[in-house]
């Protein structure tokens, strides 16, 4: 049986094809106001801005795609390295004929809006980050000392990744994933974002996003990929501070790189801040992007 998708008020749902595949679209919001595209990141779908959408619909056509491999998109054998999420963006824009808009991303999506800003900076007016570091922020030794934090992406990106992943789905793996005590997720969220993980195709798209970070990922920004690009395209990041694995140390940049970047740290809140603290968010989207 097919997983039905969340019902959010005043959101609608389509499909469109872009960069090759088929792509779920949630949208809110009037189609003449201003744009603002919404990338989450892994273990997630467009669901994680429930509590975003409505706010900012007020005022904007609010847009959240799901990633290749996650929730309703299509999930191909390959692609799933952050270079090509970000054209999967770009190529998405081309479909719905945008030509300029505003961004929030987090996770695997926030470094895809990284991508995609310094690839077409004219396509982006400004962009909000959450939790997630910029592939060209300086390497220090407290960055290199905080590599361990990684270390379950290994596990992911493994042979026994689609397995792993597809456990997560099951009861024991979403009550093993609670007691971590870094989800802010109840029971029904649970399902709706790690239910999907009982496909075997997203089970392997698991694999393929973290063995792409590991494999190509990050040996091109440990090569120097990024290290004489400049971010034009104005940029806020709003980043709790408990996060596993990011940290503050990751986030810092040379101001010459950088048009316009700050950081906000918010204490007492961990990775999934959307979730976590979504009047935060909107609180910030809103000064930042505008109302």
């Amino acid at each position: 049986m097919a997983r039905e998708i969340p019902v959010v008020d005043g959101v609608e749902h389509r499909y469109v094809e872009a960069n090759g595949i088929r792509i779920h679209v949630a949208e809110a919001g009037s189609a003449a106001a201003p744009a603002i595209v919404c990338l989450h990141g892994w273990p997630q779908h467009w669901y994680l801005w429930r509590e975003v959408i409505g706010p900012l619909a007020e005022t904007h056509r609010v847009i959240c795609p799901d990633l290749r491999g996650l929730g309703w998109t299509d999930a191909p054998p390959g692609g799933y390295d952050k270079e090509s999420l970000a054209t999967d963006l770009l190529a998405l824009l081309d479909t719905l004929e945008l030509d300029r808009v505003s961004l929030i991303g987090h996770d695997w999506g926030g470094y895809a809006c990284f991508l995609a800003c310094l690839r077409q900076p004219e396509r982006f007016e400004r962009y909000l980050g959450l939790n997630i570091a910029p592939p060209f922020a300086r390497r220090s030794p407290e960055t290199f000392a905080a590599t361990w934090r990684f270390g379950y992406q290994v596990l992911l990106a493994s042979p026994l990744g689609a397995g792993a992943a597809a456990r997560l789905g099951s009861p024991q793996g979403k009550e093993r994933f609670r007691r971590r005590g870094s989800s802010p997720f109840g029971d029904a969220e649970l399902e709706t974002f790690f239910g999907q993980f009982r496909e075997p195709e997203r089970a392997r798209a698991t694999v393929q996003y973290y063995r792409s970070f590991l494999l190509r990922d990050l040996p091109a920004v440990a090569a120097g990929r990024y290290a004489r690009a400049r971010l034009e395209v104005p940029t806020r990041i709003l980043f709790g501070t408990d996060d596993p694995v990011v940290t503050p140390s990751m986030l810092t940049v040379d101001g010459r790189q950088v048009a316009d970047y700050a950081v906000e740290l918010v204490p007492g809140v961990g990775h999934f801040i959307a979730d976590e603290r979504p009047d935060l968010v909107v609180a910030r989207a809103q000064a930042w992007l505008g109302k």
